[in-house]
């Protein structure tokens, strides 16, 4: 983490809201990207297993990574730490908008707050707008909002995942399948439009380029 980009992110947001005041709106889409660009993965890794996990493996922050790094030093210690990570990049997408939902915000600015929390996760103002690729903050955000897309997305993910033993494979296979059940179960959302679930897919399908790359000339590991 770069402590310089983390105070001139704090001074850029005192900046912003001086400037345009607390408007709810705007204080929401703050608390999404700044609770999304929170590093999980990078903070577990290095002060409970004492590795720099952007200097190991692919160098991602996520869950997979955090896997692959630590399995070869203590493979038990690695899946705990794994699904820890995993577990809470979700609910920093989820607690959020659930938090946010539960007090009457208005559903324009609930998926506004998922577009961010995706975006914060996968461009860290805590990390020189580095990050993870999105996967788990994006069901975590979408777990609030379409449920049963989200459903379909982790079942999809689960049977790729148990039969290739790919992750970007399982994870953009999941991803697809939850974009296809927006539809089919979800075909007119409160906002009449689907255009925030398009977006976080770019910024996702973005995220795994090189994964997409080493796919297509037969590099990709799997895990």
């Amino acid at each position: 983490m770069s402590l310089y980009y983390t105070l001139g992110y704090f001074l850029f947001l005192g900046l912003f809201f001086s400037l345009f005041g607390f408007k709810p709106a705007l204080v929401w889409y703050a608390i999404s990207f700044t609770i999304g660009g929170i590093p999980f993965g990078y903070l577990i890794a290095k002060y409970v297993a004492g590795i720099d996990i952007t200097q190991v493996g692919s160098g991602n922050i996520g869950a997979t990574n955090v896997l692959r790094a630590l399995k070869e030093i203590d493979p038990q210690k690695a899946k705990k730490l794994a699904i820890l990570t995993l577990v809470l990049d979700a609910l920093k997408g989820a607690l959020p908008i659930l938090i946010a939902k539960m007090m009457g915000v208005c559903p324009a600015v609930l998926w506004g707050m998922a577009v961010l929390a995706v975006l914060g996760h996968c461009f860290s103002p805590f990390m020189k707008f580095e990050g993870g690729k999105g996967v788990a903050t994006t069901l975590g955000a979408l777990i609030v909002l379409v449920p049963w897309a989200v459903i379909l997305g982790v079942v999809v993910w689960a049977v790729v995942a148990k039969t290739l033993k790919i992750s970007s494979v399982a994870s953009l296979a999941g991803l697809i399948a939850g974009v296809i059940g927006v539809y089919l179960f979800y075909p007119n959302l409160p906002i009449d439009s689907h255009a925030p679930i398009w977006i976080i897919l770019v910024v996702v399908i973005y995220k795994h380029r090189e994964n997409i790359y080493r796919l297509l000339t037969g590099r990709e590991k799997r895990v």
